[in-house]
């Protein structure tokens, strides 16, 4: 009898992690109609080359493939195979409206950068609770802490603002939640858990050293 087990996914296991065992935990944690099982292979693929991570048991994705209009951004707790938070994200402004597609590693750019992150501490800044962030990989998001791209709170980012104007608001570069619930969640991805931003990108597929 084949049991599935967590440890596959450890960052740092002998386990292979193959294409099927991933499925297979696709399937458990019931992501069939959030996440594509092409973007979540590329995170768990990703999230077991980390080796400084605190919270293992935790994965954070933002699917930027995806319109704002749609709720793009999922914590996923990997123990307990359930997705536990789901909701809006904005991008950068200048990435584009309601699509991202452009995106940017440059101070000022007012863009999203795609990757890799580790979480970091939680702060109160002039945009309220926030969640600073650790890009790991170079030349792609590692300007995160330089440029201030953090996760915070807004309230642009709602249903009411996408009924009124077609698409979520932007920032000037940060992942941004709704204000709801936000100390919540960043306290459980905080201090050390693995987010991983996807794009439809060709220059990211083919300069990641992730991927």
């Amino acid at each position: 009898m084949f049991v599935y087990t967590f440890a596959l996914f450890i960052p740092g296991s002998t386990e292979s992690g193959n294409d099927n065992d991933i499925k297979i935990l696709w399937h458990d944690c019931n992501l069939e109609e959030f996440v594509s099982i092409d973007v979540f292979s590329i995170a768990i693929k990703g999230f077991r080359q980390i080796g400084d991570l605190k919270n293992k048991n935790i994965i954070t994705i933002i699917d930027f493939s995806k319109p704002s209009t749609e709720k793009r951004f999922y914590v996923i707790d990997l123990f307990t195979k359930k997705l536990i938070y789901n909701s809006f994200v904005a991008h950068g402004k200048n990435s584009g409206e309601n699509f991202a597609k452009i995106f940017s590693n440059e101070l000022n750019s007012m863009k999203s950068s795609l990757g890799f992150y580790l979480t970091a501490e939680t702060y109160s800044g002039k945009n309220g609770y926030s969640l600073k962030l650790d890009g790991l990989e170079k030349g792609i998001n590692d300007r995160a802490r330089t440029r201030e791209i953090v996760i915070h709170g807004a309230h642009y980012v709602s249903e009411q603002f996408i009924k009124e104007y077609g698409r979520l608001g932007r920032s000037w570069g940060c992942p941004v939640l709704p204000v709801e619930n936000l100390k919540d969640v960043l306290d459980k991805i905080s201090n050390g858990s693995c987010l991983f931003i996807y794009g439809d990108d060709y220059y990211y597929r083919e300069n990641s050293a992730f991927i």
